[in-house]
């Protein structure tokens, strides 16, 4: 908080809001969650001010019909694959890295059509990675986000290749200069807003991966409409997108972005990001 209000009060400073103001924000050795949220506003603030919408201030091209995968969670493999059964979603993220996860491998053979992609959020060792790479192959699953720990990350040379499953950096990628010590060995990289501080950053790193012909995420937390939105901005930037956040609250806060069978759609008054919802702006006022 205390970094939260310094940075507000050196926006508060400035003689009104421009991408240079908003690349300063983005600079400042604050926590990247406090520059995600303030470069954020600042963002939508200048959308709303000129006119514009984000991505056109942002230089990149309109975002449309934005596919995302949905996340199961890690529970017991029989609850996690009704759940997987049950959903309308044709792309599902499924957590592993916990000790019963290779039981849900058979559970998924007989499943109706799915994209599979797996996030083992570091929680394998090297030798079960090989393992568990061998056997989501075969069930053709996309990608596998982390399958060890950050220290591990220059193994994974060895890891890629063995299979046609891709593999992603998530925990160990906060901004460029990580991706520049990490690139050599991932297929891909997973880029959050709330990581890298925001969408410059974000774009920054999107950018030069696409160039060195390393695939992009745009993934998130669980968090609103209005955390989700600067990586929605961005999403022709990605390959692809796990921007279910939302979907995993009780309750959306905002809105501006609508969330149908996995496809995310913009609405036409997103000019100045994702509106408040009322019970959400009376709670505020009291």
């Amino acid at each position: 908080m205390a970094e939260l209000k310094s940075a507000i009060g050196l926006i508060n400073s400035l003689n009104g809001i421009s991408l240079s103001e908003i690349g300063a924000v983005s600079e400042l050795k604050i926590h990247p969650v406090c520059r995600a949220a303030l470069t954020a506003a600042m963002l939508n603030n200048l959308s709303a001010s000129l006119k514009q919408y984000p991505w056109e201030l942002l230089g990149v091209s309109e975002p449309e019909k934005v596919r995302t995968s949905f996340t199961v969670s890690i529970d017991r493999p029989e609850k996690m694959a009704a759940e997987i059964r049950e959903s309308r979603c044709p792309i599902i993220k499924i957590k592993m890295g916990f000790a019963e996860d290779e039981e849900l491998i058979p559970l998924l053979k007989n499943m109706p059509a799915r994209t599979y992609r797996i996030d083992a959020n570091g929680g394998w060792t090297l030798e079960k990675a090989e393992r568990m790479l061998s056997l989501l192959d075969r069930l053709g699953v996309e990608i596998v986000e982390q399958p060890t720990g950050p220290e591990h990350i220059r193994e994974w040379r060895h890891l890629r290749g063995k299979a046609k499953t891709e593999i992603y950096i998530d925990e160990g990628l906060n901004n460029i200069n990580d991706y520049f010590t990490h690139a050599d060995y991932v297929d891909g990289i997973n880029i959050k807003m709330a990581k890298c501080g925001g969408a410059l950053e974000a774009k920054r790193m999107a950018l030069q991966a696409r160039n060195d012909g390393i695939r992009v995420m745009l993934g998130c937390m669980v968090e609103s409409s209005i955390g989700i939105a600067p990586a929605v901005y961005l999403s022709s930037l990605a390959d692809y997108c796990d921007l279910d956040g939302p979907l995993l609250l009780e309750k959306d806060i905002a809105t501006g972005l609508d969330y149908e069978n996995g496809i995310i759609s913009v609405a036409e008054n997103i000019i100045g990001g994702p509106r408040l919802k009322s019970e959400f702006r009376n709670e505020e006022s009291k």
